[in-house]
């Protein structure tokens, strides 16, 4: 089966976004920066990551991410990731192993009010947006005032992405969320 794969720069020029013609995740995104989480999390990642100079993939709903390091160059890269993309979802196998991708979820399951209100703030507006990018974030926990959250594939390591966190995510939740004195990145 021929899958149809449109390559989209992201704002981090070490990371790269692959849209494809099919659903890789029923929710959320799996990122994965190491072949031992790969095993567990993700087979098209593990494939992704054996990839010389492949650092960090991330699979979201219809589109893989792909950081690169210092000793890859995209020239070669692009080509090994649209081959492997075609041939393993070509081959109908699954991108994610479901199981991992439910025990995140629920490992991220708010504790509190406050941290349900950020959850859905983050899951309504903030996550798609960043998702154009090729990117997602996440909430790691919410203390004292502060949020907490992870940034993950495109921005992860991306020169822009304290403005967005600062001038973007944190401006809404304050607005949004009295509670709120601060967002911070981990």
């Amino acid at each position: 089966m021929s899958v149809n794969i449109q390559l989209e720069w992201t704002p981090n020029p070490s990371t790269l976004k692959y849209v494809v013609d099919r659903r890789l995740v029923s929710s959320g995104a799996v990122n994965v920066t190491s072949k031992q989480a790969a095993e567990e999390k993700s087979p098209l990642a593990l494939k992704l990551m054996n990839i010389k100079g492949v650092t960090a993939v991330m699979v979201g709903s219809n589109f893989v991410t792909v950081t690169k390091g210092d000793e890859g160059e995209w020239d070669e890269l692009n080509d090994a990731v649209m081959a492997t993309l075609d041939e393993h979802l070509g081959a109908g196998l699954p991108a994610v192993n479901e199981e991992a991708l439910a025990a995140a979820r629920a490992a991220v399951g708010a504790s509190g009010s406050v941290e349900t209100r950020i959850q859905e703030i983050l899951d309504a507006e903030i996550r798609p947006a960043v998702a154009q990018d090729g990117g997602d974030i996440t909430l790691d926990r919410f203390e004292e005032g502060i949020v907490y959250l992870h940034m993950r594939g495109a921005c992860s390591g991306c020169p822009s992405s304290t403005a967005t966190l600062k001038m973007g995510i944190e401006s809404r939740l304050r607005e949004l969320i009295p509670e709120v004195s601060e967002v911070v990145s981990v």
